[in-house]
C-alpha cells in the first residue's frame, strides 16, 4: 500500500511542475506583454446594462453594471427627454463594477418611462420601464408573502400529484412503462421550457459574466454533481443499504431534478413581482398548481411497485417543491438575471440527468424502448405540460 501511495505521488510531480511553469509564463506575460503592446486607438468601448431598478414615490433607483473593458462615467440622466437630477455615480464605474443612481422624479403609477443615461463622452444608454410600479420593501410581510407563493406554487401541487399513487399501483407493468414514459415527456419539457426561458434571461443581462454561455454551464455543472451523487446512491445499495433500491433512488432523483428546476422557477416568480411584472390572484395560484401537479406525479412514477413510508412521500414533495420556496424569496430581493439564467440551466441539467436514468426503466421484454407505449406516453406528457401552462397566466 506504501509503495502505491509512493508511486501515485511521484505520478503527479510532471503535472504539478507543468502547472507552476504555465503560471510563471502567464506572469511574464501580464507583465511584459502589457507593456511591449502599442495602446488600443479610437474611442472607448462604453456599455452598461441596468441590473434592477427600484420605485419609490418620487424617486427612481438604478443599479448599473459595466459590462464593457473600459470605466464609464455617468454624466446625465433623462427621463422621457426631461433632464433630472440624481445621486451617485460620482466616480467612474469599472469593468464589471456596479454603481447605484437615485433619481428625483415623481413618476406616476402604470406609466411607462425611458430612462437614457448619457456618459462623459456622450453615450447613450436606453432603458426602458414599461409600466411604474411601486417596489416591494423587503420585510417581515413581504418575506412571509414570497414563502406563501413559494408554497402554492411549489409544494403543495407537487405533494397533491403525489396523492395519485394508490391509483398508480393497480396497472400493469405495461402500464407502468407508460408511466414512466409520461413521465419522461414531462420532465423533456420542462427541460425545454426551461432552456428557452434561461437563454432569453440571459440576453437581458448583459452579457458581463457569459450571458447565454451561463445556462450551457449551469446544466452541465448540474448534470455532473447529479450524476456523481447516483454513483454515490448505487454504491452504497451495493455495500448492502437495501433502501436504496433502484425505485426508490430513481424518485429521489426525479426530486432533486425537480427541486432545482422549482429553484430557478420560484427566483423568476419573485423577480417579476419584485418589478411589478406579475399580478397575483387565483388565476396564477391555480394555473400553477395544475401545471406542478404533474411533477408530483413524476415522482410517484417510479415507485407503483414499492411501498414507502409515508414520512418518505413527504420528504420527497419537500424536496421537490421547497426550493421555490427559495427561489422566490432569492428572485424578489437580487434581481440578477444572469444569475436566474445560471438557476435554470442547473434545472436543465438536473432534469436532463434524470431522464438519462429513466431511459433503461423503458425498455420492454423485447429490450426496445420505442415502441407504442413509450411514445404514446411522452408524446402525452409533453402534451399535458403544453396545456397545463396554458393556464399559467402571469
Amino acid at each position: 500500500m506504501t509503495v502505491d501511495r509512493v508511486g501515485s505521488a511521484r505520478a503527479w510531480v510532471p503535472a504539478i511542475i507543468c502547472v507552476v511553469l504555465i503560471g510563471v509564463v502567464l506572469v511574464a506575460l501580464a507583465v511584459v506583454g502589457g507593456r511591449t503592446l502599442p495602446d488600443r486607438a479610437g474611442p472607448p468601448i462604453e456599455q452598461l446594462a441596468v441590473e434592477r431598478n427600484e420605485l419609490s414615490p418620487g424617486s427612481i433607483t438604478l443599479t448599473l453594471r459595466n459590462t464593457g473593458p473600459d470605466p464609464v462615467q455617468v454624466a446625465q440622466v433623462f427621463v422621457n427627454d426631461a433632464y433630472v437630477d440624481f445621486d451617485g455615480g460620482t466616480r467612474p464605474i469599472e469593468r464589471l463594477d456596479t454603481e447605484t443612481l437615485r433619481l428625483a422624479y415623481p413618476w406616476q403609477s402604470g406609466q411607462p418611462y425611458q430612462v437614457s443615461i448619457v456618459t462623459s463622452t456622450g453615450v447613450v444608454i436606453e432603458h426602458e420601464i414599461p409600466a411604474a410600479v411601486d417596489t416591494p420593501q423587503a420585510g417581515g410581510g413581504f418575506f412571509a408573502l414570497m414563502a406563501l407563493l413559494g408554497t402554492y406554487v411549489g409544494i403543495i401541487p407537487v405533494v397533491l400529484g403525489m396523492l395519485f399513487l394508490p391509483a398508480l399501483r393497480r396497472i400493469g407493468s405495461r402500464g407502468v412503462r407508460a408511466l414512466l414514459a409520461l413521465t419522461v415527456g414531462l420532465l423533456a419539457f420542462l427541460a425545454v421550457d426551461a432552456t428557452i426561458e434561461g437563454l432569453e434571461l440571459a440576453g437581458t443581462g448583459g452579457g458581463a459574466f457569459g450571458g447565454p454561455a451561463l445556462v450551457v454551464l449551469g446544466a452541465v455543472l448540474a448534470f455532473l454533481a447529479l450524476t456523481a451523487v447516483d454513483h454515490r446512491l448505487r454504491t452504497r445499495a451495493r455495500h448492502g443499504e437495501p433502501r436504496r433500491v433502484s425505485g426508490t433512488r430513481l424518485a429521489f432523483m426525479i426530486a432533486i431534478g425537480i427541486g432545482l428546476h422549482n429553484l430557478g422557477e420560484g427566483l423568476a416568480i419573485g423577480a417579476a413581482y419584485a418589478v411589478g411584472e406579475l399580478a397575483l390572484g387565483a388565476t396564477l395560484v391555480v394555473g400553477f398548481t395544475i401545471q406542478n401537479t404533474t411533477e408530483g406525479l413524476a415522482i410517484v412514477a417510479p415507485l407503483t411497485r414499492r411501498r414507502p413510508a409515508l414520512s418518505r412521500l413527504l420528504g420527497l414533495g419537500v424536496l421537490a417543491g421547497a426550493p421555490a420556496i427559495g427561489g422566490a424569496l432569492l428572485g424578489a430581493t437580487v434581481t440578477n438575471a444572469e444569475l436566474s439564467a445560471f438557476l435554470l440551466g442547473v434545472g436543465v441539467g438536473a432534469i436532463v440527468q434524470v431522464v438519462v436514468q429513466m431511459a433503461p426503466s423503458l425498455r420492454g421484454r423485447d429490450d426496445r424502448v420505442l415502441d407504442p407505449a413509450t411514445i404514446g406516453g411522452v408524446a402525452a406528457g409533453l402534451l399535458t405540460m403544453y396545456l397545463t401552462g396554458l393556464l399559467v397566466i402571469a
